[in-house]
């Protein structure tokens, strides 16, 4: 008799369980539709733009238009599977077609469909304290050619966080991906549903870091400004009021390369629907870092998160337990960077070409000649603006440094300050948990504090990575 009752509760939490999580994804799926609310009527004479095409469950594409006042129309591929973009202005039309050939395993070759005019789309992969805000705006600094966005998932992490009071890996996913293909393609209204408050009119004061991309404050796009609206995030470069998106997406579409950067994406697998869309040319850059300079940096600039670590690197402080759910934590996110890292490494079919590995050690030591690789592996020119601000920014005095998220700094000084600052005994945790991942990355192991403080020993073994 009891064993029945036992299996009776045991099939109730059961059915408990799939209904949150089904609550999880119902809300998540609520989110993810695009809501066909009328924009903010503009002028838009100024901007040339294209519409870009859905592409359907079936595999069939459809033309849509993100925004309802912009005019332009998009065409359906034509019998070659060539997406033909029709550009309407002044009474003339263009019609551009681009595509690339693709080799499968098994030797055939098929045609595969590029972005039109030779737009880049690329996916800066990173996670905190890696150097990412300084390669993002390394992009952001091409300027006239660049659309760059800066953590715009921040919105989406927080939303569903909010929601369900923890974040759901598969659901958070999901939505990333999907938020990630519409800003590639210039739609913000998918964005708009996770942002809080929520726009009005397609209007927001709330765009997180907003003014860490040239494009959204250009004068096309800075609105005039609204005296009782508090924005946060105000440009630096000119007095605009709150962003409007309709602008952000035309003058995104005026762009001829989108970069976006985030430490969100936890797994790159996830992202392979980007690589199989044919409208878009997608490029990843994994950046990474030593896990110990990592838990070192984080321990100062997210000092209250980390009040833990910091009680187990003091003298007295104990044994750090390994079983704690901080250094779970730690283990895995360095699992995580290993396995998204292996996958690129590889070099799958969907992958060919579209994957480069970059360590921070590398672009601290030798800046100019990374970023270099960098723009060649994304096919984007490396232009003079770009190269300036690099020397501009890797060779800053301590006076110049303001903040731990400054973006400049004397970047070869950055490279071995962190074991001036982190216990042996915290090193020794990152060896235990996180050994693999260094391995992978050639990161050297230490022994004794003795090796750890003496900066003679290098900790770094020179590798190169190829680009897949």
């Amino acid at each position: 008799m009891r064993n029945k009752y036992a299996i009776l509760i045991i099939c109730i939490v059961v059915l408990v369980i799939i209904e949150k999580e089904n609550s999880i994804i119902s809300r998540v799926s609520d989110k993810l539709t695009l809501r066909q609310t009328p924009q903010t009527p503009q002028t838009m004479a100024e901007f040339t733009v294209s519409a870009p095409i859905v592409l359907e469950d079936n595999g069939s594409v459809s033309p849509t238009l993100p925004y309802p006042d912009i005019a332009a129309v998009a065409s359906p591929p034509d019998d070659r599977g060539v997406l033909m973009n029709t550009t309407q202005g002044g009474g003339t039309s263009s019609t551009s077609t681009s595509t690339s050939t693709t080799s499968s395993g098994n030797g055939t070759v098929g045609v595969a469909t590029a972005a039109a005019g030779g737009r880049k789309h690329i996916l800066l992969v990173a996670s905190t304290r890696t150097g990412s805000s300084f390669v993002g705006e390394l992009f952001n600094q091409q300027g006239a050619t660049m659309f760059y966005l800066f953590e715009p998932l921040w919105h989406v992490e927080r939303q569903l966080t909010l929601d369900t009071g923890v974040i759901n890996a598969s659901a958070a996913s999901w939505s990333y991906r999907d938020v990630l293909r519409q800003l590639f393609l210039c739609d913000f209204r998918m964005l708009e549903s996770f942002i809080n408050p929520p726009p009005l009119e397609h209007v927001t004061a709330a765009l997180f870091r907003r003014e860490s991309s040239m494009a959204l404050c250009e004068e096309e796009v800075c609105s005039p400004v609204v005296k009782e609206v508090f924005e946060r995030y105000r440009c630096r470069t000119r007095r605009c009021g709150p962003l409007n998106l309709t602008l952000a997406a035309a003058a995104c579409r005026a762009k001829q390369h989108v970069t976006i950067k985030t430490v969100r994406v936890r797994q790159l697998e996830t992202m392979r629907p980007l690589t199989e869309d044919p409208r878009l040319d997608t490029r990843f850059i994994q950046l990474v870092r030593d896990p110990r300079a990592i838990l070192a940096s984080r321990m100062v600039a997210f000092s209250s998160k980390y009040q833990t670590w910091k009680t187990w690197g003091e003298v007295n402080g104990g044994e750090v337990p390994i079983e704690d759910e901080e250094v779970k934590k730690l283990q895995g996110n360095c699992n995580q960077i290993k396995t998204s890292a292996e996958l690129g490494l590889s070099g799958p079919e969907w992958l060919r070409g579209r994957y480069m590995l970059v360590r921070y050690e590398d672009i601290a030591r030798y800046p100019m000649q990374k970023a270099a690789q960098m723009f060649a592996f994304t096919g984007i020119p490396f232009t003079p603006q770009a190269r300036e601000w690099i020397l501009q920014n890797t060779h800053a005095t301590a006076e110049e440094v303001h903040g731990v998220y400054s973006t400049q700094k004397n970047s070869s000084e950055q490279v071995e300050k962190w074991r001036f600052s982190i216990p042996f005994k915290l090193a020794q945790v990152v060896q235990q948990v996180c050994g693999p991942t260094m391995q992978l990355f050639g990161y050297k192991f230490v022994n004794s504090e003795q090796t750890l403080l003496n900066k003679s020993v290098s900790l770094l073994e020179e590798r190169e990575f190829n680009v897949s």
